[in-house]
């Protein structure tokens, strides 16, 4: 069982205040987006794009296969259908190609420029063959470099040690969406950049970049936009929601794991194919078969994570697991599943033919990116984050990489694996209401950087429990926070059968929603965790 933090009682006066604390000093203003040209080398990408736009030259664009990478492709296609300009669009597949701008990708192109979006800082061998065939290669990306980088034509990446670009945490859409600015300004076109607003709402939310600042200000104007628009993506995407106002969490646990679904099972065109539909009829019929692929990719992340459970050395301080044949595609939300359960950062590997491919998930303040990197002697591929990374190895290198990670780990303080207690304070049983609701609704969207608010429920008497759904894999508890109180609350977990013994109080953490159905609005009390 978890520790019971201590937390503050709440009231909404004092939680309005604590909520306005996390915005002190950031500005949302969309006319405060710092300019593109601050971005190194952008101006140079722009530059060659537009001269290879004037001459005539062949253009090739290399995304990625997740939801950043897809909408970033989507967001640079649709431009270009505006000049109109013919591009060629390519994302490579996960299964057949790997990650990323590579030697296999190139040989199917035909450019003098190819550009890419969301990945190519650590394109190496691709940049040798670009110079090779006398491409010039503009990399576009926001994942962490290198020491050394790519020998591109130029590289357009804020995480640059040099790069001067002021808000960092953008993600490769904004990057690819900055530098389609400056080649609209080149070329003088009547182009309003805000109607790609709902596009970087999607990618910014999907990748989990913090909501603050212009984040926040792009994601709240984008799912305002998203609401109205007649392009046929979320035309589709209102219908299928069927609510009065599209929320982040509606984009981060509805859309983005379809949309994902698509390049984890199968191939990432099928995704982009949905996000540039041109009619609704084309739309509904991609986002069809994204339905289906992510339904599929419940049951393949559920059976893998058994498996991996079962594989699973609960003794190390990091949490490494290999088996042959899992599927790539689920691996790094199969190593998120193993984190929650063992409250410890996990490593999930995929074996082919010999090659280990996955991917990492971090807690609390432990830097998985860096202590992959301390064994990289070891690794044939990595890249990512503090949080989570990919990486890929030789099998024969798979337990001297579990050694040497568990080692630099054995350094770290025992406190940087301790999750941070994200649950703000208690609330009265009467403070549960509808001003509630519309004090939660002013701070939205919620995300990273800004994350729902969850409140502490403390040692509640257990009414009921109760299962529904057709598979009965749903809660419904109903608790009684204060003894000998007549009124009761109801919460929801879904997803999750939860026991409760006997003759116990039961303390968890909640958040507060916004519950439509069938025309009427209520709260809804969904459960976070148990103590």
């Amino acid at each position: 069982m978890l520790i019971l933090p201590e937390v503050p009682l709440l009231t909404h006066e004092t939680l309005s205040e604590c909520l306005a604390r996390r915005f002190d000093a950031q500005s949302e203003k969309l006319s405060e987006i710092p300019h593109p040209t601050l971005l190194k080398d952008s101006q140079k990408a722009a530059d060659r794009i537009v001269q290879a736009i004037r001459r005539g030259e062949k253009i090739a664009l290399v995304g990625d296969y997740d939801v950043d990478g897809v909408t970033s492709t989507a967001i640079v296609k649709r431009f270009f259908d505006l000049i109109p300009y013919p591009l060629t669009t390519t994302i490579p597949n996960r299964f057949t190609d790997g990650y990323g701008v590579s030697r296999g990708v190139l040989e199917r192109l035909d450019a003098d420029v190819v550009f890419t979006v969301d990945n190519g800082i650590n394109a190496f061998q691709a940049a040798e063959v670009c110079k090779e065939r006398g491409i010039d290669l503009i990399i576009t990306d926001h994942h962490t470099p290198s020491e050394t980088l790519p020998d591109a034509y130029a590289i357009v990446n804020p995480k640059q040690h040099d790069c001067p670009y002021p808000f960092k945490e953008i993600c490769g859409a904004q990057v690819g969406w900055l530098l389609l600015g400056l080649i609209k300004k080149e070329l003088g076109l009547n182009v309003d950049m805000r109607r790609f607003f709902p596009f970087l709402a999607l990618a910014i939310i999907a990748d989990v970049m913090p909501l603050i600042g212009l984040n926040r200000g792009i994601v709240k104007s984008g799912l305002q936009m998203m609401q109205t628009s007649s392009l046929a993506p979320f035309v589709i995407i209102r219908d299928f929601l069927g609510r009065s106002a599209i929320s982040s969490e509606d984009i981060a646990f509805q859309i983005a794991p379809r949309i994902n679904s698509a390049g984890r099972l199968e191939d990432a065109s099928i995704a982009l194919d949905f996000l540039t539909a041109d009619t609704t009829a084309r739309a509904y019929h991609q986002f069809e078969l994204l339905t289906s692929l992510n339904t599929l990719r419940k049951e393949t992340e559920a059976q893998t994570t058994a498996e991996a459970m079962i594989r699973v050395n609960a003794e190390d301080a990091i949490l490494i697991v290999e088996a042959q044949g899992w599927n790539e595609g689920v691996v790094g939300i199969v190593a998120s599943r193993l984190v929650n359960h063992f409250q410890k950062p996990a490593v999930v590997l995929s074996v082919h033919n010999g090659i280990a491919k996955g991917s990492g998930r971090s807690i609390g303040n432990v830097d998985l990116y860096s202590l992959i990197k301390s064994q990289e002697h070891l690794l044939e591929k990595f890249g990512g984050h503090k949080m989570a990374a990919g990486l890929s190895l030789n099998v024969k290198n798979i337990q001297a990489f579990r050694t040497g990670v568990n080692a630099e780990a054995a350094k770290l303080h025992p406190d940087d694996f301790i999750p941070q207690s994200d649950i703000l304070g208690e609330l009265e049983h009467h403070a549960i209401n509808f001003d509630l609701l519309s004090l939660l609704e002013r701070y939205e969207p919620y995300g990273e950087g800004n994350p729902r608010p969850r409140f502490l429920i403390r040692d509640a008497e257990v009414v009921s429990v109760k299962l529904f759904g057709s598979d009965r894999s749903h809660s419904r508890i109903e608790l009684r926070p204060l003894t000998a109180h007549p009124k009761t609350l109801e919460l929801i977990a879904f997803r999750r059968v939860v026991e409760c013994p006997k003759n116990r109080p039961l303390s968890c953490s909640y958040t507060v929603n916004k519950n439509e159905f069938n025309g009427r609005v209520s709260l809804q009390l969904m459960i976070e965790r148990l103590f």
